[in-house]
């Protein structure tokens, strides 16, 4: 997992998002430098801001962008609506599945990821 991580997104901002977090393959982002190309990214992660353009840049632009990028999960964590969304299942530039989960449930994140996350602990931090 790589905190802050610039990645090549076609059609996001000028081709660059940075994403809070990012997943890689083993030996993925290996001498990428700042800005990497997305095909070694299992799944980008966001956790909302408190700002105006918290709901255009993380709702709507990044999942557009990741999924155009051919990234396979996306995974917003929304503080604003003390849930989990997670979007998975690119296909032309646009996510196919989306599942919302409050704060406080378990989440099965789909391959290639494939991990249970246990999502209790932002429920305290949200309180």
């Amino acid at each position: 997992m790589h905190a802050e991580s610039g990645l090549k997104t076609e059609s996001y901002r000028k081709g660059r998002a940075r994403a809070d977090g990012v997943l890689v393959s083993a030996g993925g982002r290996k001498g990428d430098g700042e800005w990497s190309e997305a095909n070694s990214t299992l799944m980008a992660v966001e956790i909302t801001s408190y700002d105006s353009d918290t709901n255009r840049r993380d709702r709507v632009e990044k999942p557009d962008g990741y999924a155009a990028a051919g990234i396979p999960v996306y995974l917003l964590i929304d503080r604003d609506e003390r849930a989990v969304v997670v979007f998975n299942q690119p296909e032309d530039g646009r996510y196919r599945h989306e599942e919302k989960l409050p704060f406080g449930a378990t989440v099965e994140l789909p391959e290639p990821v494939s991990l249970t996350l246990d999502t209790g602990p932002l429920k305290e931090f949200a309180d």
